[in-house]
């Protein structure tokens, strides 16, 4: 599809208002997305690295108890 100018490109022959507010909604989804994506595996990781230490540490603890 051709424009004559940068203005009929913005304005997509009266429907430029919907045309890019759907592009923002799916944009701002998107980016939602991937924030929520990324704190989640953070949250995860940093859980399991806890979990570990803390089997960890029992195992430390019961093997000091059944030297004793």
């Amino acid at each position: 599809m051709k424009f004559e100018s940068w203005s009929a490109f913005w304005a997509m022959g009266g429907y430029g208002f919907y045309v890019w507010l759907s592009f923002a909604v799916t944009l701002l989804a998107l980016l939602g997305l991937l924030a929520i994506t990324i704190t989640t595996k953070k949250r995860l990781l940093r859980e399991v690295k806890q979990k570990q230490a803390r089997v960890a540490r029992r195992k430390a603890a019961q093997k000091l108890e059944n030297t004793l």
